[in-house]
């Protein structure tokens, strides 16, 4: 199927709105910690901005899966989201909190079209034998853009103040447009008439979610995973102050994570049939976990052993899960999948923020504990839901 979108521009595109999704999230909290003076009101902006994806990411998603031209509406929601950041930042200072706070929630709505959406089109880029190794390079743009966006956000802010950091990750944001513009319609073979109401696909897409065990399971540890991490993200203003010697340094944590991260992904890249994607997702898990106890050591070198071990067990752990997600899809579910694990994802990572913020105030050590400890959780959780060979999709192939 010839497409206007190859595979490395698919990549470019993906970078730039990963890289301003991950840039906004370091350059709100520094722009409301400079502007409000409060780490509980930066904490609450960044909470606002992502929590509100539990409800975007499956909506969304089921317009993805139903629309002819899915890039289009991919563009839009990147304008929105853009559009959002911006406001935000016009919002502080200027507009009572609580409505910023608002703009925040309203802005983050879309902000699964900056994930899972985007890699719900891989399979009509790259052919069905390419897609292992596409899907590995994919979740690398995590990586690059967990590595690039939180390092611009803090440089940003450094040099240029926290307020130009926003702007940056929105201009980011931006660039991916003409990429989104370009990925591929979806064949008029897919493309029928849907008799389905848009409530009867949601309902579709959960019960795939909840009732194959093997994605059920990979939903939940990343969640609760997300959730740990959203946890760390808050701490780093902390970090970087009482550790690092600046608020503008804990935002590049994120980046030393990230190299881990690319580099452990590089090689899953090379051997992409080596470990299986389940298994992965627990160990990535336990990995995380024991990267935020040494984190809790508070000694500048022991940090950044801790960041980049974490970047091991998240690297890896994202591949795996995007790798049981197009393995347990269905074609004409697999938007929605995508995009309802990615807002899943998203409001487990809020609720982490929002829980640690508090907590991190009182004892930045104890907040790195707890996350440490919902890390661990994650694991166990992965074991929770019982395996059932009869939902397996290697005895039983999804039709794509």
């Amino acid at each position: 199927m010839k497409t206007r979108c190859s595979l490395p521009v698919y990549l470019v595109g993906a970078v730039a709105a990963r890289a301003g999704d991950e840039a906004s999230g370091p350059a709100l909290m520094l722009a409301g910690f400079a502007l409000t003076g409060s780490t509980s009101d930066a904490s609450s902006l960044l909470a606002g901005i992502t929590i509100s994806a539990a409800a975007g990411g499956p909506l969304l998603g089921t317009l993805l899966d139903r629309v002819s031209r899915p890039g289009r509406l991919l563009a839009g929601a990147l304008v929105v989201y853009a559009v959002g950041l911006v406001t935000i930042l016009a919002g502080i200072g200027r507009l009572p909190f609580a409505v910023t706070v608002l703009i925040a929630v309203l802005t983050g709505i879309p902000a699964p079209a900056l994930s899972g959406g985007w890699t719900a089109q891989l399979p009509r880029v790259v052919p069905d034998a390419g897609l292992p190794r596409a899907n590995t390079l994919d979740a690398m743009t995590y990586g690059a853009a967990s590595l690039a966006g939180p390092a611009l956000a803090g440089g940003t802010a450094e040099l240029l103040g926290a307020p130009t950091a926003v702007v940056v990750s929105a201009a980011l944001v931006g660039l991916a447009l003409p990429t989104a513009l370009m990925l591929p319609a979806r064949p008029v073979r897919e493309h029928v008439l849907r008799e389905a109401s848009v409530i009867s696909d949601l309902i579709a897409g959960f019960r795939v979610i909840v009732g194959r065990p093997p994605l059920a399971r990979a939903t939940l540890t990343s969640v609760v995973s997300s959730v740990a991490q959203g946890m760390l993200t808050a701490c780093t203003v902390f970090l970087g102050e009482q550790v690092m010697g600046g608020a503008g340094r804990g935002a590049m944590l994120h980046s030393c994570a990230a190299v881990s991260a690319l580099v452990a992904n590089a090689v899953l890249a090379r051997f992409p049939h080596s470990l299986a994607p389940d298994s992965i997702i627990w160990t990535g898990a336990l990995v995380q976990a024991a990267a935020l106890v040494l984190a809790a050591s508070e000694q500048p070198l022991l940090l950044v052993v801790a960041v980049l071990v974490l970047g091991i067990g998240e690297g890896p752990q994202l591949a795996a899960l995007f790798a049981v997600r197009h393995r347990e899809a269905a074609e004409h579910l697999r938007g929605q999948i995508f995009t309802t694990g990615a807002s899943l994802k998203i409001t487990g990572f809020a609720l982490g923020v929002a829980a640690a913020g508090p907590v991190a105030t009182w004892s930045l050590r104890g907040a790195l504990a707890l996350a440490a400890s919902v890390a661990a959780l994650g694991a166990l959780a992965f074991f929770a839901i019982p395996s059932s060979a009869d939902s397996s999709s290697e005895d039983r192939a999804m039709p794509r």
